[in-house]
């Protein structure tokens, strides 16, 4: 007989709370022999702790099993929901509670959601020992809670519940329904809707049952589950980890140069109500940053797909950013633009304002013409080769720094042909006429050398705009 009596309100996710550890299903890596869940439960002296993890995996319910194993009163808030009001309210209850004999657990869910000050309201009585505090957050403790209170409690990570965790709660929801028939289809179909949530896997369980028992079959299959639920989302926080690291994957999957691994990752954001337009400045991004000069075209390609799906929308123009993401991570890959910027600018943050060459200044007016501004500057358009071999342009006094320093790749390959055959040019007009002083020619020779790798070019290379595929 199908236990969906209306008068029975229970939700099916309540009667199936465990009574005990030995019915929690998952958190093997907590819970398992001499693990340190496991270890707390059997010492008899329960410590303050954050359970950090994504939904439905079971944190409200270890802590109302620890207050149980140890005898303490259990006082739940939501930071959703709760005010420094209610933090005070229990308070007041733990003292009761103690004035009794009876010790407190206090339990707040979704800690994250609370600010400092009300973080900082439960130190003094976790420290007093007036109850011991357990939190409960789907965000990163880290970044999301209290120092000082972190700094208190044991931070254990639950994971979500794996295919083989899921069944079994399957089975418990569908024996504890009265042995509510189904197939191995609809199974796999209820256990690929939670996403490893196992709340939301009995929810799923109970609408499921609710519609198979106005049907004459009575029973569970795909084509009732298609009808009863709800288009599913994946778990896809837009604002938590799940979302970063899914970012950091698709991210390294392009720079690692796998394809496939970047459709993946991209199409599991999309799949979870990721916005295309945030994933299109990303991928922007990563031309730049792991492409850059060894291949131009990859970031053309990516304004391109950006522009195209703003143009189209989803879903026709998601394919163009799809493709976006193959060229990228099957394009040369470089850094060096990436990494040379970012020293210039750690460098420039750091150093003195230096003066900019006479050589180099601007000069507009007689005056400024008088006072030297520009002299002996050479226009490199009419030097040979429209270069001024054995010119300096940093300020005087200031070494060559390298900072880019090109890859034998893609296009780069070229530019470090050019720059080592400019290298030459700079050490023959050295040798030959030293013009503003050898200091200067020596920086920007050595700086141009130390940029290059391999040898010195005899002759003026195919230019560095040419093709550069690898």
């Amino acid at each position: 007989m199908i236990d969906l009596d209306p008068a029975h309100a229970t939700p099916l996710a309540e009667r199936l709370r465990p009574k005990n550890i030995g019915e929690v299903i998952g958190q093997r890596h907590l819970l398992g022999p001499d693990k340190p869940l496991a270890v707390a439960f059997a010492s008899g002296e329960p410590h303050s702790m954050i359970l950090w993890g994504p939904p439905g995996v079971g944190k409200t319910t270890l802590a109302r099993l620890m207050a149980n194993a140890f005898d303490s009163a259990f006082i739940a808030l939501s930071a959703v929901l709760s005010g420094v009001k209610d933090i005070r309210e229990a308070v007041e209850m733990a003292r009761n509670y103690q004035a009794h004999g009876k010790r407190t657990l206090v339990f707040v869910d979704e800690v994250h959601r609370f600010n400092k000050s009300q973080q900082d309201a439960f130190l003094p009585h976790v420290e007093s020992g007036l109850f011991v505090f357990i939190g409960a957050t789907t965000e990163n403790p880290s970044f999301e809670v209290n120092g000082a209170l972190l700094s208190r409690a044991a931070v254990y990570v639950l994971k979500s519940l794996d295919d083989e965790e899921m069944g079994e709660l399957l089975s418990r929801a569908l024996h504890e329904l009265g042995d509510l028939e189904t197939d191995e289809e609809a199974r796999h179909a209820l256990i690929a809707s939670a996403d490893g949530d196992g709340r939301k896997l009995l929810n799923n369980v109970e609408i499921a049952a609710r519609a198979a028992v106005r049907t004459p079959a009575r029973r569970i299959d795909a084509a009732l589950l298609a009808s009863s639920l709800a288009q599913n989302l994946r778990r896809f926080d837009k604002g938590g980890d799940a979302f970063y690291d899914q970012i950091s994957a698709l991210h390294k999957s392009v720079r690692g140069s796998d394809p496939d691994a970047a459709l993946y990752w991209f199409c599991r954001m999309l799949d979870g109500g990721a916005d295309p337009r945030y994933l299109a400045r990303r991928i922007v991004r990563m031309a730049w940053e792991d492409i850059g000069i060894a291949d131009p075209r990859g970031a053309r390609i990516a304004l391109d797909a950006a522009e195209t799906y703003e143009r189209l929308g989803t879903p026709e123009g998601e394919l163009a950013l799809a493709q976006a993401l193959i060229y990228l991570a099957v394009a040369a890959k470089s850094n060096a633009g990436y990494n040379a910027y970012n020293a210039a600018r750690r460098f420039v943050s750091q150093d003195k304002s230096r003066p900019i060459p006479i050589h180099l200044r601007n000069a507009p007016t007689k005056l400024m013409k008088e006072l030297g501004y520009g002299h002996e500057y050479r226009y490199a358009h009419d030097e040979p080769n429209a270069y001024a071999a054995g010119e300096s342009y940093l300020p005087e006094g200031m070494p060559a720094p390298n900072w880019y320093r090109p890859t034998p790749r893609g296009l780069e390959q070229k530019i470090g042909e050019k720059l080592a055959w400019l290298s030459q040019l700079d050490a023959q007009a050295r040798a030959s006429a030293p013009s503003r002083g050898a200091a200067k020619q020596d920086a920007a020779t050595q700086g141009r050398k130390a940029t290059t790798r391999g040898g010195v070019a005899a002759t003026p290379p195919e230019s560095a705009a040419a093709d550069g595929d690898d």
